[in-house]
């Protein structure tokens, strides 16, 4: 199926422990750019992440955000350095020797000291913590991926319809071609009979001026070409993928040989549908740009 670069997704998974969140949102880039903001707690998780969000995504600017919330109260542990403690009052007490003053030092007031008592985090179960991110990830990814597909399924209707248009113009002037050159040649015998009066008229001139005009304005292998280009990228367009790229290929080589039509165009109405092609080939360019 087709799928846009455009998308968001949003997944919550809580416990008595935790709450994580993930939301991520995408707007078209030309390649896969994934940005992740998260807790630094969660940071050894971030190769793991990029390669899980790797599976759903092939291009695009993605923005993944990530909180988490630690609901465990005991998650914070008191710790005691006895050995800097015994330190202190080893010199605390050389000093009231040192100076004869009495040592009045207290457990209350040791305890103020920088770093005798520091509070820790304990260590958390990493396992455990991926189980529930990987979760939260898969489930905000899926809805990310599902609101893609719904815009590349608009992206995909819209598409068609400017691409049967395009047909439309490209049968108009492959059957106004053949009627140019019949109107040349008659504004041709018309003009020589006016010259020449009675004379007889040399045909094999009128034929040989007539070749000459004819192949100034044969637009004949363009057509081929871009009739070719827009069923290729309908094909594409209802096959899907990840085809983003090779449409705008497309795309350009349509746009060339809408460029060569406009340029050969000796005929008012060719030159409007020429100038129609250019214009609906140009938003097929920018819808293209949104698929993945």
């Amino acid at each position: 199926m087709l799928k846009s670069m455009t998308g968001f997704g949003r997944s919550e998974i809580a416990n008595e422990q935790q709450k994580i969140t993930v939301e991520m949102k995408a707007v078209n880039h030309r390649y896969c750019d994934i940005n992740v903001k998260m807790p630094k707690k969660l940071s050894i998780f971030e190769a793991a992440i990029r390669n899980l969000l790797k599976k759903y995504i092939q291009r695009g600017k993605v923005d993944v955000f990530i909180t988490y919330e630690d609901y465990t109260e005991n998650n914070m542990v008191l710790k005691y350095n006895e050995e800097l403690a015994a330190e202190y009052v080893r010199v605390l007490q050389q000093m009231s020797d040192q100076f004869g003053i009495e040592n009045d030092v207290r457990v209350s007031v040791l305890s103020r000291y920088p770093d005798v008592l520091t509070l820790e985090e304990q260590s958390i179960d990493a396992d455990e913590l991926w189980s529930v991110l990987e979760e939260a990830l898969h489930k905000a990814s899926e809805q990310f991926v599902e609101t893609r597909l719904a815009e590349g399924e608009n992206l995909k209707n819209d598409l068609i319809g400017k691409l049967d248009g395009m047909l439309e113009d490209v049968d108009f002037i492959e059957a106004r071609s053949p009627e140019i050159l019949a109107e040349h040649r008659q504004r041709l015998e018309a003009k020589v009979r006016e010259l020449l009066g009675d004379s007889t008229i040399d045909e094999s001139r009128i034929v040989t001026e007539t070749t000459i005009f004819a192949d100034k304005i044969c637009v004949d292998e363009e057509i081929v070409r871009l009739r070719s280009h827009i069923t290729s990228t309908r094909n594409a367009l209802l096959e899907g993928g990840s085809i983003g790229r090779k449409l705008d290929f497309i795309a350009q080589e349509m746009n060339r040989e809408a460029n060569t039509i406009l340029s050969k165009a000796n005929d008012l109405e060719v030159a409007n549908r020429a100038i129609n092609l250019k214009t609906e080939i140009e938003k097929v360019r920018e819808q293209i740009q949104n698929i993945e």
